[in-house]
């Protein structure tokens, strides 16, 4: 049986962050950069506050089974909520999307390859 690769995105929305909060997220912004996002197995956050007070955490899990995505979806959403309560960051609104990156379908370059391969 193959490992399947799963990308879970959880997102959510700060809420009633003091101004020290604030002010020290806003520090770290750089390291949260949207362009800096990445799926990774300990999760990525990215964040823009002077945009909005939302967030996204970005994780990377496996699994045997399809069935096994919905744990690695809860998996990701207790990651992204103990991170948040070991800084005392409120937030509201969570919720999650994961992709089975073997069910993704395949781009142009993946399509034309894999046709070269059969032919």
């Amino acid at each position: 049986m193959s490992t399947r690769t799963f990308r879970i995105t959880v997102r959510g929305v700060f809420d009633s962050l003091s101004a020290e909060q604030r002010s020290e997220l806003l520090a770290h912004a750089a390291e949260h950069d949207v362009l800096r996002a990445a799926f990774t197995p300990e999760g990525h956050l990215s964040y823009d506050l002077a945009a909005r007070s939302a967030f996204t955490f970005r994780f990377l899990d496996s699994g045997e089974e399809e069935e096994d995505i919905l744990e690695a979806s809860e998996r990701a959403e207790e990651a992204a909520k103990a991170w948040l309560t070991e800084r005392g960051y409120g937030y509201k609104n969570l919720r999650s999307q994961a992709e089975d990156l073997s069910q993704a379908p395949l781009g142009k370059r993946q399509r034309r390859a894999a046709a070269q391969k059969n032919a």
